[in-house]
């Protein structure tokens, strides 16, 4: 790949140590945003330094004001030597939160630091905003190139999620069951597929039939794949991308040999 571009790995306090040795920025999954709001950790190796504090916010309620949190993710953030934060939050956004990451993000730009946010809170001024190249319709191309004309180029970061679901034809609701890197190899072994590459997704596929259920559609990811995510985001001018070490750990090898 391009070596103009900027990786982030997020990686929990257990892998933390082997992501760090790939010399990649490491988003510290330890965080969480707590009742209060108080910000919650998980055990991390006290020499850990440096990368970015990765947040979520799972079982948060919503309730509370904003101004200590904000303090507190910025003295962890002073300790730890964090240059930036990368917000995982899933679901609708919640009112607390986009007032939080507002101050956040005024208080992180004066000190030089950067803040990620999902796209449901696209709307907070000067943070990047994640794109998951995961699709429920249309090409990885048109869903970049929206955000792209919405957020401008440099606000764009393709966030990678590594695709391993097998469908059933026709999909009742259009969710797959994932299937882990071992049920995936051991279904290939059993089936002996003949494996097509979709542009569109940028990802591989194949069908098969089961005399218990029926037809089946699986879609699934590997360097190749990832490697055309990528490229795709980089044609549109998107330099940065996040990638989740444990869902990509036997692939960072081949994908940054690239450069």
């Amino acid at each position: 790949m391009q070596r103009n571009s900027t990786w982030i790995l997020t990686a929990p306090p257990d892998c933390c140590r082997e992501a760090l040795r790939l010399g990649l920025p490491v988003a510290h999954t330890a965080y969480r945003v707590g009742g209060g709001p108080h910000l919650f950790r998980a055990s991390m190796p006290v020499s850990v330094r440096g990368g970015l504090m990765g947040l979520d916010c799972r079982g948060f309620d919503g309730v509370g004001k904003p101004e200590g949190f904000c303090q507190e993710v910025l003295r962890e953030c002073s300790a730890r030597g964090f240059q930036g934060l990368l917000c995982d939050f899933e679901g609708h956004p919640i009112p607390l939160l986009k007032e939080i990451l507002r101050r956040l993000a005024s208080l992180l730009q004066r000190r030089g630091m950067s803040l990620y946010v999902p796209e449901a809170y696209g709307d907070c001024s000067g943070a990047y905003v994640l794109i998951s190249s995961a699709l429920s319709g249309g090409t990885l191309t048109q869903r970049l190139a929206e955000a792209v004309q919405h957020y401008g180029t440099e606000r764009v970061v393709l966030a990678v999620e590594r695709v391993a679901e097998d469908f059933y034809l026709p999909s009742p609701n259009g969710q797959g069951r994932p299937l882990s890197r071992d049920a995936l190899q051991q279904l290939m072994e059993e089936r002996s597929p003949s494996v097509f590459f979709s542009s569109e997704l940028c990802a591989h596929y194949f069908t098969y039939m089961s005399r218990e259920n029926g037809a089946h559609f699986v879609l699934f990811d590997d360097a190749r794949s990832i490697r055309k995510k990528l490229q795709v985001a980089a044609q549109l001018g998107i330099s940065r991308a996040v990638l989740s070490y444990p869902q990509v750990e036997d692939l960072l090898d081949c994908l940054l040999s690239d450069g």
